[in-house]
């Protein structure tokens, strides 16, 4: 997987995001012993393939009532599978997460939502970048009530979801599990600067942005497929991680809510097409096309890409009120807004340029913001 799930990178992006004492290769050495998890008894199973099982952990972790989340391999014959034979495609197993949790605090229809929410249904030959079999997607069902709600959220995505294509991930009884390798479990906290450039760069993140993002729940029937949206699948990590990935100025401004200096900063005067993403959550905020000159010193937009992804706060840390704007996935201090901006909007959205990431526009695709190409080749980025 860590040499397929680099291959889409090319040279410069590879060198922009290589992590220090990662190789693109991976490890391949025989399974390190695993630490026991504790999980209580009575505690019910689910188990999902939706591809990268990187990218599948996070989002069950997350939520109340979920005791353990494990990644390994499912479908197939074999047994006690090796990471080395389930990604070459020449095993039966997918890779798959099994979550253990409790069913009085969070049914197994929740846990429906989430997995719905992370995949591309439509895809039969892997998920994303990941390609083969061994990337499928599918519902491998404990009983028959599990079996029963599969099918019923499978139904229903098919007939009020936002896809055109059918949706084919498989329906399957459950067989034997078997955990992956230690080096893979929790990878987006063990090393979540690669998990992140992996997840954004392998067209994942920006795919579910462009089919959720915008929508709460796709269904009016029994069964609702609603949150968590796609940046709520972003993990935020803790602020000890976060003092390793980012600058002290990056950490001072987003986590601190500090101010940089003006007419000193990265973007200020970045006159290049493209977008700007959370330096944190990658999550789109602003458009180069909505950015102006206003004179202070600090990038300076008319109007937010994705205004899902700004959330305002009243701010009285001066003596005067004023706008904080913070980003939505990430909770990134991003900077203030005001009234004395130009037309079309009349705002003016003050960022640091500490809380930004610049995407130039030829690299959208690649970076796996795609969706966002169009409006540089119409010049319109209103949403």
């Amino acid at each position: 997987m860590l040499n397929r799930r680099w291959s889409w990178l090319s040279g410069l992006a590879l060198a922009a995001l290589a992590v220090p004492g990662i190789s693109c290769s991976g490890p391949t050495s025989a399974k390190d012993p695993m630490e026991a998890t504790v999980v209580p008894e009575g505690a019910a199973l689910a188990t999902f393939a939706g591809g990268c099982f990187w990218c599948m952990e996070p989002p069950f972790e997350k939520l109340d009532g979920v005791y353990a989340v494990v990644s390994g391999y499912s479908g197939g014959p074999e047994v006690d599978p090796t990471y080395p034979q389930v990604s070459s495609g020449r095993t039966g197993h997918a890779e798959a997460v099994q979550v253990s949790y409790d069913p009085e605090v969070v049914d197994y229809r929740r846990l429906l939502d989430v997995f719905w929410r992370q995949i591309d249904p439509t895809d039969a030959g892997g998920q994303f970048a990941d390609r083969g079999r061994q990337y499928r997607t599918a519902v491998f069902y404990h009983d028959e009530e599990q079996r029963t709600l599969a099918e019923q959220t499978k139904k229903d995505l098919s007939e009020d979801g936002p896809f055109d294509a059918p949706i084919v991930t498989e329906v399957l009884p459950a067989g034997p599990f078997y955990a992956a390798e230690e080096y893979h479990q929790d990878f987006y906290k063990k090393d979540p600067r690669h998990y992140k450039a992996y997840r954004t760069g392998s067209g994942r993140e920006g795919f579910l942005m462009r089919i959720w993002g915008n929508k709460k729940n796709v269904s009016n029937r029994s069964t609702t497929i609603s949150d968590p949206t796609p940046t709520a699948s972003f993990v935020k990590p803790a602020k000890d991680q976060l003092r390793q990935e980012l600058t002290p100025l990056q950490y001072q401004v987003t986590q601190e809510d500090g101010t940089e200096r003006p007419f000193a900063n990265e973007h200020w005067d970045n006159k290049k097409e493209g977008i700007y993403i959370d330096i944190v959550s990658g999550e789109p905020l602003f458009s180069s096309l909505d950015k102006f000159a206003s004179g202070t010193g600090w990038p300076s937009f008319t109007r937010p890409l994705v205004s899902e992804n700004i959330v305002e706060h009243q701010d009285r840390s001066l003596p005067m009120v004023r706008t904080e704007v913070r980003s939505g996935s990430a909770d990134s201090h991003l900077g203030h807004l005001f009234d004395d901006g130009p037309a079309p909007t009349g705002l003016r959205y003050c960022i640091n340029s500490a809380s930004l990431e610049f995407v130039p526009k030829d690299q959208l695709e690649s970076r796996g913001y795609g969706e966002f190409a169009k409006l540089f080749e119409s010049g319109d980025a209103s949403k």
